[in-house]
Formats: structure tokens, C-alpha cells, sequence
């Protein structure tokens, strides 16, 4: 007994992918009753919806054999929407009132957002558990107003962006934990520069191009060609898109760790912008009905491109304390549909 225990625990050194089993003819089924039932309830649905979905996609990535569990309340879900659509809503009603009121409730935004992030992460994790163990965000709302709000305006130099974006990743992994163990983040602020820089010279090239390309057009009379101008643009900021979504990913992944075990990410731009390409070309032909099929390629490309180098076993981590945390960022994470991993 003893032997079959060591064996199976030896089972899981080395390196494991990250594998993916939803498909979109599954996914379409819950997708079209979700979409149904949150127009017949006027959105109230949407809350249950989310969860729904998100049960089905944790449930379908597996590491090491053992899948990923989604505990998310949809109640909490829908409280936490109903407070960012009253939050939003107040803005919008300001714009039409004066510039003075719009200012005050862009401020008054500005300062509730960082407290919206930081519960937006504790909900995430808190929610999301492995064999039995939930992850946990330990970050402070001290900090999470210095990395979400005073930080922000140094990038606003836009020379201090890759450092602020440095560190608000080394704030996000190494506040993060699985049970009771941390996850750590070694990525140097130089590499986040490199890859900046990359992003800049690419776009200069697209626009040179592009410039180039109208002028001569210009010049030759030819109005076709002068319509396939915003196409080009268009094309230019597809491409660089997940060619430095890519980039930061792998930059990332590969620098975190979780105890003795190490994260890779090997995603490829070519794979995910044909993936990007043709998921768009499908949503388009098909009026939106690929829609749950575009997402599910996306992310089974995504998560398939994860690995964990195993070293010892993953069932030695402890549970970590459990509380009670509230869907108020998460809510507005969806209402404002941005997106907090990269």
C-alpha cells in the first residue's frame, strides 16, 4: 500500500500541462440558455449565468489529473453588478448635468476603483480551489491603492509604464496563494522594458507603413486604395495585439513560481492570432452563434499552453484560512469588461 503511494505521488513530478476538455457544442448549450434566460429576466440572470459558465470552464481544466473547482455565489455576483451599474450609471447621469459633476464622479470613480480591484482578485481566488484547497488574495487595500491608484499616474509619463506594470504584476503573484503557500515572482522590470520597446518600434513601423501607403495613394488618385486605409489599420493592430499579449505572457508565467514548483507558458502569436483571426471570421459569418465556440478554442489554446514543473507532490499544501469576501469588484470587473490577468 505504502509502494502504491509512492508511486502515485511519483506520478505527478516533472512536468504537467495544463489540459483543457470543454468543447463548443457543449459550451453552446449552456451559452444559448444563459443568453435566453438573462434577456427574459431583463439581466438578472447574467449573475447566474457567469457562474454557470464558469462551473462548466473550471471543471474542464485539469493539472496532474485532478480538476479545478468554481464556488463563486451568484446572489453576491449580482449585488456586485447591481452596485457597479449604479456607479456607472451616476457617472453617465453627471456627463449630462455638467462638467463640474461629471469631473467630481470621475474622481469620485477613480479613488472607489482601486477598492473594486482588490476585491475583484480576493472574490477570484477565494472562489477558484484544487483538490480541495482554495487560493486566497492576501494583498492589503493599502497597497492596493498605491499599485492601483498612485502608481497608475506615474505611468501616465508613460517611461514609468513598464515599471509600474512590473510591479503591479509582482503585487498580484506574490499576494496570491494556494492554501497557505505563496506564489513568488521573480520577472526583472528590464524585460518588461525590452518588450515595450518591441510594441513601440512595432507600431511606428505600422503607421510608416501605412502613411507610406495613403500617400501613394494619395498621389495616384486611386480612391480604393485610400478605402483600405482603416483596413490596414485595423490589420496592423490585430497583429500586434496578441503578439505582445504573447510576450508578457510567457514573461509572466515563466517567472512564477508556487513553492519548489516552477509555472512555463511556450503560447505562440502565429497559433493565437489564426485562432483570433479565424474565431472573428466565425462570429462574423454566423451573425454571433461562434461565439461560444470562438471562446472556448481561445481558452483551451490559452490554458494548453500552460505547464508546472512538479517537484515533490501536489498534495503536500496546507489549507489556508477561509473568509468571507464580498462580489463588489467582481461585479465591475464584468460590468466594465476588463480584464485583470494580463
Amino acid at each position: 500500500m505504502q509502494n502504491l503511494a509512492v508511486q502515485e505521488q511519483s506520478t505527478e513530478d516533472g512536468e504537467q500541462q495544463l489540459t483543457f476538455s470543454a468543447t463548443g457544442s457543449e459550451y453552446f448549450r449552456i451559452w444559448i440558455v444563459n443568453v435566453l434566460l438573462t434577456i427574459v429576466t431583463l439581466g438578472i440572470y447574467s449573475a447566474w449565468a457567469k457562474v454557470r459558465s464558469n462551473q462548466y470552464f473550471y471543471s474542464s481544466a485539469r493539472l496532474a489529473g485532478s480538476s479545478f473547482e468554481y464556488h463563486g455565489n451568484p446572489k453576491a455576483i449580482l449585488k456586485g453588478r447591481i452596485a457597479a451599474l449604479i456607479l456607472v450609471g451616476g457617472y453617465q447621469a453627471a456627463v449630462r448635468t455638467s462638467i463640474t459633476a461629471a469631473l467630481v464622479m470621475a474622481a469620485v470613480m477613480a479613488c472607489v476603483m482601486p477598492y473594486l480591484v482588490w476585491k475583484s482578485l480576493q472574490f477570484k481566488l477565494h472562489n477558484t480551489s484544487y483538490r480541495g484547497i482554495r487560493f486566497g488574495f492576501d494583498g492589503s487595500i493599502g497597497k492596493a491603492y498605491l499599485y492601483y491608484l498612485l502608481m497608475p499616474l506615474l505611468a501616465a509619463t508613460v517611461v514609468m509604464l513598464p515599471w509600474v506594470h512590473q510591479r503591479i504584476k509582482k503585487f498580484q503573484h506574490t499576494e496570491s496563494r494556494f492554501g497557505a503557500a505563496h506564489f513568488s515572482f521573480d520577472a526583472p522590470v528590464g524585460r518588461f522594458y525590452a518588450i515595450y520597446g518591441k510594441m513601440l518600434a512595432a507600431y511606428i513601423v505600422g503607421i510608416i507603413a501605412i502613411t507610406v501607403f495613403g500617400v501613394v495613394a494619395a498621389i495616384g488618385s486611386h480612391a480604393g486604395a485610400m478605402i483600405m486605409i482603416p483596413i490596414f489599420v485595423y490589420i496592423v493592430m490585430f497583429a500586434v495585439y496578441p503578439l505582445f499579449f504573447t510576450m508578457f505572457q510567457k514573461l509572466v508565467w515563466n517567472h512564477t513560481q508556487l513553492g519548489n514548483h516552477w509555472f512555463r507558458c511556450n503560447m505562440n502569436w502565429k497559433s493565437l492570432t489564426w485562432i483570433y483571426f479565424t474565431n472573428l471570421l466565425g462570429m462574423v459569418v454566423t451573425l454571433g452563434l461562434y461565439t461560444p465556440f470562438a471562446k472556448v478554442r481561445a481558452l483551451k489554446y490559452r490554458l494548453e499552453s500552460m505547464y508546472l514543473d512538479v517537484n515533490g507532490s501536489l498534495d503536500d499544501f496546507v489549507a489556508g484560512e477561509h473568509a468571507n469576501v464580498g462580489a463588489a469588484g467582481e461585479g465591475m470587473a464584468d460590468f466594465m469588461d476588463f480584464d485583470l490577468s494580463l
